[in-house]
């Protein structure tokens, strides 16, 4: 079965095959094989939407190598970056939010992590969330995405659009510049009393800082994206 041949049914069964696993573990850095039908995790994000997409239009994407062979293939956010550029159509959040079946990137910083779902177009999500929820039914309102994907070949259906509203609070995470104030300060000192390292106090949220972050978010059983927004903040001790 070809992409081009793919029918609308598609993106429902993207968002219907991943309820399935609602309840299913979280683990971080977990390998899916994508070519097993009954497999029941665990997952990390990248690996559970990858999954999903293969097992509803037999193609591999967001993967070290879409040719490659689907039982090892390594999903990734920062290759669904990747494949939204070159194979993908990039859409708005507020369209990805009303289309069932599209994705939802906040994208990787290089080399770690960043975090992708598949929306039901009702405002909700399917998504690995983390180790202390695994796979759930979340919502895309009020947090941070960078960008709305349509997988290519698929047909999409997009309904009523729904309200999203952007994070309540400042989601501190990678940017170009950097993102430097005495709330980063306050964050990584937090991580260092917390016994994580962003290599010192300097007030700029760089990569050791999304590093000492990532891991901390592991230990703490939060969904494992690097950035710092109300529930890392507040497992963190720090007000945003």
């Amino acid at each position: 079965m070809s992409l081009s041949t793919l029918t609308a049914t598609i993106s429902q069964q993207l968002v219907d095959l991943g309820k399935t696993r609602v309840g299913e573990e979280y683990i971080f850095g977990a390998l899916a094989p994508k070519d097993k039908s009954n497999y029941h995790g665990p997952w990390d994000c990248a690996e559970f939407v990858s999954w999903v997409i293969f097992q509803t239009s037999g193609k591999l994407y967001g993967c070290d190598n879409d040719g490659g062979n689907p039982a090892t293939a390594d999903a990734f956010t920062g290759f669904f970056n990747r494949d939204a550029h070159h194979l993908g159509n990039i859409i708005s959040v507020s369209q990805a939010s009303s289309t069932p079946g599209a994705l939802l990137l906040r994208a990787a910083v290089p080399d770690l992590i960043g975090h992708v779902v598949i929306c039901d177009g009702t405002g909700g999500t399917v998504e690995a969330h983390g180790h202390a929820d695994g796979v759930i039914k979340g919502k895309v309102t009020n947090r941070r995405w960078d960008l709305g994907i349509l997988i290519p070949g698929v047909s999409y259906n997009t309904l009523p659009s729904v309200p999203v509203d952007p994070p309540q609070t400042i989601v501190f995470h990678v940017t170009t510049p950097l993102m430097i104030s005495p709330k980063v300060g306050e964050i990584q000192q937090a991580l260092i009393d917390a016994g994580f390292d962003p290599k010192g106090v300097d007030d700029k949220y760089g990569k050791d800082t999304t590093k000492a972050v990532i891991e901390f978010q592991k230990q703490n059983g939060l969904l494992v994206d690097g950035e710092v927004g109300e529930k890392t903040a507040a497992a963190l001790g720090v007000v945003l």
